[in-house]
């Protein structure tokens, strides 16, 4: 038997074993994609049912860079495949890789953290063989949501090749951030590190592919993004499969580097060295511990909400080439605003509402890092002494909603700065109040993970579920007509326009209201369960 066989010893039971236990963690993924592009071909002739129709939403989205920055460019919005394209290419993509991500690390980094690594380790069991099974599940997973995906888009009234290409990409975009992933995998001290650099990646590449296409970069730099190959099969509108090579290649590249740093690493650390901790703890109280766990988190969301800041900001500034736009634009941004200055205040406001559902995510991560912890055995040390239950998830609600706020203000007077000296029309003190507004919507939708966690943590799905819901209806609600109350069901359809003459303050007093019920009974299930049940 060669050495690279022996390493691999065991691993087709293993990949068996963890498939069975833990391919169901993608089932989600492979329904949101799917319903995501499913969706939009069985909606789209409802909504817009002929040419003029189409033909204002073409316009009214290509004068929208907030929405290229998030959906890539709109090349024919005519067509029910076209839309699908620009709707599900991007997102679609960008949530395969995000499950690709976390598969890979929950199967092999935090195998190691958690001990059962090593009782695997212990019997017949080559060193290679649990990063080629974490690979290939998550090879496997992105696979079966790129085909379902695909097929069922198909029989709901997508074209075969459109549909099955579109497919493809969501399938291209795991495995190579599966690759990713295996590469961070090596890199991190731990499963937590690991999976924020590869996550990390995920954003800052996505961020930057959006970022060029709505600035009409040159060619280039939307080839030396990877994710910028899958805007490059353009189904519907070419359907280009050769870009798709480029990722496979890149996936075995990765994979390959991957493999190398594996054998080299210590088992339990990674390539970049842990710092070891001070002989005696410093960390007094539960709020200063929270605040310790999630450091180097809060501080990386910083410099990225540093970062967003100056990109929403410019894209405020643009503001004029909107107005300069077909009225069509009224549907996307305004919900019927008439006047520039309606318009440029639903803008602004689109804006800041993107930046607040973005800030809802470390938000989310912090208040569910408690059922982490839980799961690690580390809440029960801690509540067994003379500290309460409610004093210890107070301390982590307490550092998820401030963080959130600080970051959705930093954003925001940064977009204040810009904005103001662009001449369009608004003051520091304008957006500045719009950025005020927005943060209560924010806490609503921290507040469903506060819920969750505290009274029945095996739904904690249910806050992930609501950021994304807030995500859709804010940005694509208008599109498609839906009714008030639909759009309602999102906390930041109740954030007034505050450059009004006479904003409605109401909608952001029945949020408080909403808010304080969750963190009600978030805080009275978690007095009432088991820890870590």
């Amino acid at each position: 038997m060669s050495a690279a066989t022996a390493t691999l010893t065991g691993a087709r039971p293993l990949l068996r074993a963890t498939a069975r236990h833990d391919g169901r963690h993608f089932a989600p993924w492979v329904l949101v994609v799917t319903v995501l592009s499913a969706s939009s071909v069985i909606v789209f002739p409802w909504v817009f049912p002929d040419v003029p129709a189409r033909l204002a939403l073409s316009a009214a989205i290509g004068a929208n860079p907030a929405l290229g920055l998030v959906f890539g460019p709109a090349y024919d919005l005519t067509t029910v495949d076209g839309f699908n394209a620009w709707r599900s290419l991007a997102l679609g993509g960008f949530f395969v890789a995000l499950g690709a991500v976390l598969t890979v690390t929950r199967t092999t980094r935090a195998q190691e953290d958690s001990g059962q690594a090593e009782l695997l380790a212990s019997g017949v069991m080559g060193r290679s063989a649990r990063l080629l099974t974490g690979v290939a599940v998550a090879l496997a997973g992105s696979l079966a949501a790129g085909v379902v995906a695909g097929v069922v888009t198909a029989l709901c009234g997508g074209a075969w090749e459109a549909s099955l290409l579109l497919g493809a990409t969501f399938t291209a975009s795991g495995w190579m951030f599966a690759a990713v992933a295996a590469v961070t995998a090596q890199l991190g001290s731990d499963a937590r590190t690991a999976s924020s650099l590869a996550v990390g990646t995920l954003g800052v590449l996505y961020l930057a592919r959006g970022f060029c296409i709505s600035l009409d970069a040159p060619t280039w730099t939307v080839w030396a993004n990877p994710l910028g190959w899958m805007l490059e099969t353009r189904p519907a509108t070419g359907d280009h499969w050769a870009p798709l090579l480029l990722a496979v290649a890149l996936t075995v590249a990765l994979v390959a580097v991957a493999f190398v740093l594996q054998a080299r690493r210590d088992f339990g650390q990674g390539s970049i060295a842990q710092r070891p901790g001070p002989a005696r703890g410093a960390t007094r109280g539960p709020l200063r511990l929270a605040l310790r766990l999630g450091r180097a988190t809060l501080v990386t969301w910083a410099i990225a909400f540093a970062a967003l800041g100056v990109v929403f900001g410019y894209f405020t500034t643009s503001i004029t080439d909107v107005l300069a736009g077909d009225s069509g634009v009224q549907q996307i941004l305004a919900s019927g605003a008439t006047s520039p200055e309606a318009i440029t205040g639903a803008f602004i406001r689109t804006v800041l509402s993107l930046v607040g559902i973005i800030a809802a995510v470390p938000g989310i991560q912090a208040v569910v890092r408690v059922r982490t912890e839980e799961l690690d055995d580390r809440v029960e040390p801690l509540l067994a002494g003379a500290l309460g239950r409610g004093r210890y998830y107070a301390s982590h609600v307490a550092v998820a909603l401030t963080a959130v706020t600080c970051y959705v203000l930093g954003a925001g007077v940064v977009v204040a700065v810009m904005a103001s000296r662009a001449d369009i029309g608004v003051t520091v003190e304008d957006v500045l109040l719009q950025t005020l507004a927005t943060v209560p919507a924010v806490w609503t939708v921290v507040a469903v993970s506060v819920a969750a966690v505290g009274a029945r943590p095996a739904a904690a799905l249910a806050a992930w579920a609501g950021l994304v819901a807030s995500f859709m209806l804010t940005l694509l609600g208008p599109t498609f007509g839906l009714d008030d109350w639909v759009l309602g069901i999102s906390p930041f359809w109740h954030v007034p326009d505050a450059t009004a003459a006479a904003p409605d303050w109401t909608g952001l007093g029945w949020l408080t209201l909403v808010t304080a019920g969750l963190v009600a009974v978030g805080f009275a299930g978690f007095r009432r369960r088991d820890v870590g049940r």
